[in-house]
């Protein structure tokens, strides 16, 4: 009852890049879950420092009944200057809860599962949205950081394989080498230094740690933009498309760009629904307009991906016990 157990990132890594298709099974029903009630996902919220405007750390506390019955909570920070350090811009751990008790039972690290959670919600809202798939087509990644290589990654899993990508960067080495990592597997793939370039492709993905608009034009009827780093897009081309959200009450904060459409227009009527109202066929596409789809990323997303991970990693004997973690177990 009272052990406790620690996955190390390579661990978590191995098993959550050997699964990647049950990963995005398990982020679509979790997606289902959520819609169903399944769930308790509170505000994020967002340590942040004056002298650091472009940095924060956030907790994402949650909990995930159906047969999961766990709760925990993920401790994200974002440190973009960490990248021209070249370091990842990303560190997190997350707690795991039992439900019954309260007592936390693991502390996996959670860049991994925070990333795979990432990529697998952009690959399932691919599928979702454009079911007949991307053969012939081109992808632009905007961002070419963990994010992005993890994008590509599940977008090649659940069958989204173009004729090329395409990405850019404004830092051109992480853009050359995301277009590398992709040419290596066997993929085409060029960087641009041109944003127009990628911006006409038939799927956008933006990954970058934008912390306000900057793509002022409005995309084109047919056009797929996943909104994954959620501030790139000026707050009119949000309200020139089909939007899509994860959450809305969460999506539509944080100034985020859906949130910034919101605050220009004073109503939410600019959003088409969620991802789980389309995968249940509750809401259909408008192929008359351009789709984007926003994820403000959930908590309960990182509980089911990390409860799959642990469970894989003690399968695998890779986690480590910490003896007398807790300092007392008896009451009396």
């Amino acid at each position: 009852m009272f052990t406790f157990e620690v996955v190390a990132g390579e661990a978590v890594r191995q098993q959550l890049d050997q699964h990647r298709d049950e990963v995005v099974d398990i982020v679509e029903r979790t997606y289902r879950d959520h819609q169903a009630g399944e769930t308790i996902n509170p505000d994020s919220y967002f340590l942040r420092f004056p002298e650091k405007p472009d940095s924060r750390i956030i907790a994402l506390p949650a909990l995930l009944r159906a047969d999961v019955q766990l709760a925990g909570i993920k401790w994200i920070a974002s440190f973009p200057k960490n990248v021209a350090a070249g370091r990842p811009r990303a560190s997190a751990v997350l707690i795991l809860n039992d439900y019954e008790t309260g007592y936390p039972i693991a502390c996996l690290e959670a860049a991994n599962i925070s990333s795979a959670r990432t990529a697998a919600s952009a690959a399932v809202a691919a599928r979702a949205l454009r079911p007949e798939g991307l053969a012939g087509g081109r992808v632009a990644v905007v961002g070419g950081g963990v994010i992005a290589r993890n994008i590509c990654e599940y977008l090649h899993v659940v069958g989204c394989r173009p004729e090329t990508y395409l990405v850019h960067d404004i830092h051109e080495p992480s853009g050359k080498l995301l277009a590398e990592h992709l040419h290596e597997r066997g993929r085409t793939a060029r960087f641009t230094p041109d944003l127009d370039e990628a911006l006409d492709a038939d799927v956008v993905v933006f990954a970058t740690t934008a912390l306000e608009p900057y793509v002022t034009r409005p995309f084109r009827p047919g056009q797929l933009v996943l909104n994954v780093s959620l501030r790139d897009l000026a707050p009119e081309v949000v309200l020139g498309a089909h939007n899509i959200l994860d959450d809305v009450d969460h999506c539509l904060k944080a100034n985020t760009s859906p949130h910034l459409a919101e605050q220009l227009v004073g109503n939410r009527d600019f959003v088409g629904g969620t991802l789980a109202d389309v995968l249940n066929g509750d809401v259909t596409v408008d192929d008359s307009k351009p789709v984007i789809f926003s994820p403000f990323g959930l908590g309960v997303l990182d509980l089911a991906v990390g409860a799959y991970a642990l469970d894989k990693a003690r399968a695998a004997g890779q986690t480590t016990g910490i003896p007398g973690f807790f300092g007392e177990t008896s009451r009396w």
